[in-house]
């Protein structure tokens, strides 16, 4: 019985933890030993963007209604602003963007190199925090949205009445499942909703053109109530500008559709280093997504605001977050419109699918990397299972409200877009690419306007993603501190001259001196012989080598070891190595040592002047401090037989 558990135990892990990760294959090793997964043969670019489209495309559902609201008459021309920055200045940004970050990082790889260090990791943790608002709000908000829409069709509003809440979180659970079960099933899933959405909303265009074009007293009665309130064209390009962030969200889509690039096929030739045909076909994804969306935004905003009366835009209105849909029961009976609400409902409900890829593929690139998630970070039903935990403490707290969770989505959409546009520029700028710098700067201008407006007028947008940023940064460091003593270099490599000293030290007691380096004269050498020998009442006639540890960016987690040997002084034997942290580089070569020559190890320190903890603290965050008992931890965790294990002296 208890063999069959186990055995059911091991499938369980097995099936969870499978391909580390799927998201994003090609890109690399998936942990810090494993072998390189094979590239997935990937999806044609068209299919991809149907992923990417039911987060895009879904804002058809509720963006019509929310331009109506914040423009009134002016809503077409208010979307016809968003129009052009759409194609003038987020699309240009993230052609760049697919161009500069291939494998799906987006714009936060970009900007992650420009700051090293401990400054480098809690910028992109910020970063990070604006991301998962983003993703995690297009998760709730979406799957609240559909709730609404399956709640106030005619058949069913008396059966669901005050059942939002219950219906959000089934919806959130079931993208989940979906994402369980397997991710290509995802995107097949987006081609069809997709589809049938955008083959709806063609047949309700359609129609309200035809009853514009039919009944010619709803453009004069229009444009003589537009000209009555704003007076003249500057005036209602004016206020156009000045509604414009309010209609922010139909921007969203175009992170996303950087982050599911890896799920491009590109061409038969693409390699990691070079993958061409993978961003030319992510360049027609996101031209193709905008120029289609583009012409559905004009269209739909232009019938919902010629042929729905202006007080059922108002919360309790009929058209209120529905505008298309009022559209579809009034002039194309309920049968149709049945139809129209239940494909509204599936990519609304499907939106949060593209965030959830966008997420498997952000995450794990970054916070394990960082020593700042769990191994099992890197594989994609575990994060599923979080992510969705997650999306039902969000609906929770905002109790499937809509409205309460727009701000957040709005602040991570253009925190992102604007922390992209910025990214281009400085790309351009140390390109020389004098022109394209300056078009750059000034769509990022446009953007940051649009964010900080959109700050002030909904400050809860910040409020809440705040709450994301330092969630990720607590979680994140506690996790680093609960692998501080984690073996965490990937490989060891030794140069020539370093394998002849172990070669031939192993001939005898392998004895290592860690030693850390000032100004390496013959003194210093001799005397830390001297002092060890000493110390440890070693005798005369016993050989070291030494090792000398060199700390370059100690907020690094994971990286290889590159050992070179040296003749100090015509006779003293140095190993040099470089690494974020000295006790991890130390175990990791006495680990190495002993695997390669079947010998055991000893290595002599120090002890190191000061309190414990400030040593402590100084390891974590400097990769340096109580060198020899870390050094000796480390060892323990990475192997747990004691006779196996490196000796650790210190005098």
């Amino acid at each position: 019985m208890a063999t069959t558990e186990g055995t059911r135990g091991s499938r369980m892990r097995a099936w969870m933890l499978e391909g580390l990760s799927d998201m994003g294959k090609g890109g690399g090793h998936t942990g810090p030993h494993a072998v390189p997964e094979p590239a997935h043969q990937g999806q044609p670019w068209w299919r991809v963007m149907c992923l990417t489209g039911v987060d895009y495309f879904s804002t058809l559902g509720y963006q019509p209604g929310i331009a109506a609201l914040a423009a009134g008459l002016l809503s077409p021309v208010a979307t016809i602003v968003l129009v052009i920055v759409t194609l003038a200045g987020a699309l240009p940004v993230y052609r760049r963007v697919a161009e500069e970050s291939p494998r799906g990082e987006g714009s936060i790889a970009m900007l992650e190199r420009l700051l090293t260090f401990w400054k480098g990791k809690l910028f992109v943790l910020t970063l990070l925090g604006f991301a998962a608002t983003d993703f995690l709000i297009t998760i709730t908000l979406s799957a609240a949205d559909a709730s609404t829409h399956l709640i106030e069709n005619p058949h069913l509003t008396d059966t669901l009445h005050d059942k939002q809440l219950l219906i959000t979180l089934v919806l959130i659970a079931l993208l989940g499942a979906v994402f369980l079960k397997g991710f290509l099933e995802a995107i097949g899933v987006a081609v069809a909703l997709v589809g049938l959405y955008l083959a709806l909303n063609v047949v309700v265009v359609v129609t309200g053109l035809w009853h514009i074009a039919t009944e010619g007293h709803v453009v004069t009665d229009w444009s003589t109530a537009l000209t009555a309130e704003h007076g003249n064209v500057f005036v209602m390009i004016g206020v156009a500008l000045i509604v414009f962030p309010k209609l922010a969200l139909g921007l969203s889509g175009f992170e996303t559709g950087v982050a599911v690039m890896p799920h491009v096929k590109g061409d038969p030739g693409d390699t990691e280093a070079n993958p061409k045909g993978r961003i030319r076909d992510t360049k027609k994804l996101l031209t193709a997504a905008a120029v289609i969306m583009s012409v559905f935004l004009i269209c739909t905003s232009f019938i919902t605001t010629l042929l729905i009366p202006e007080k059922e835009f108002e919360p309790g209105g009929d058209a209120n977050g529905r505008a298309l849909a009022y559209l579809a029961h009034d002039y194309l009976g309920s049968a149709f419109g049945t139809v129209y609400d239940v494909s509204t409902i599936a990519i609304l409900w499907f939106a949060g699918a593209s965030a959830m890829a966008g997420l498997l593929n952000l995450m794990p690139r970054y916070l394990p990397r960082y020593g700042m998630a769990p191994h099992w970070a890197r594989a994609v039903r575990p994060m599923v299972i979080v992510f969705t935990l997650v999306g039902f403490l969000v609906t929770w707290i905002f109790d499937a409200d809509v409205d309460a969770q727009g701000g957040a989505y709005a602040t991570g959409v253009l925190v992102l877009i604007s922390s992209a546009a910025i990214a281009v520029t400085i790309a351009a700028r140390k390109a020389g690419q004098r022109n394209w710098t300056i078009a750059f700067g000034v769509i990022s201008a446009v953007f940051l306007y649009t964010t900080v407006l959109n700050v002030v007028e909904r400050p809860d947008g910040v409020k809440i993603g705040a709450c994301f940023i330092a969630g990720i940064i607590l979680v994140s460091l506690l996790s680093r501190l609960a692998r501080a003593f984690e073996l965490r270099v990937t490989s060891v490599e030794l140069d020539d001259m370093a394998e002849r000293f172990v070669r031939d030290i192993a001939h005898r007691k392998i004895r290592f001196i860690a030693n850390e380096p000032d100004n390496r004269d013959l003194t210093e050498y001799r005397e830390k012989i001297e002092q060890i020998r000493h110390d440890n009442d070693v005798p005369t006639a016993e050989d070291f080598v030494f090792v000398e540890v060199t700390v370059t960016d100690p907020s690094e987690f994971e990286a290889g070891l590159a050992v070179r040997g040296e003749v100090m002084h015509g006779r003293y034997r140095v190993l040099t190595l470089e690494s974020s942290s000295i006790p991890n580089a130390l175990a990791a070569l006495l680990l190495h040592v002993r695997d390669s020559t079947g010998a055991i190890p000893h290595i002599y320190f120090e002890w190191t002047e000061g309190g414990p903890f400030a040593n402590f603290l100084r390891f974590f965050l400097f990769g340096q401090g109580e060198v020899a008992p870390v050094t000796r931890e480390v060892l323990r965790e990475a192997e747990r037989d004691r006779s196996r294990r490196p000796r650790v002296h210190v005098g």
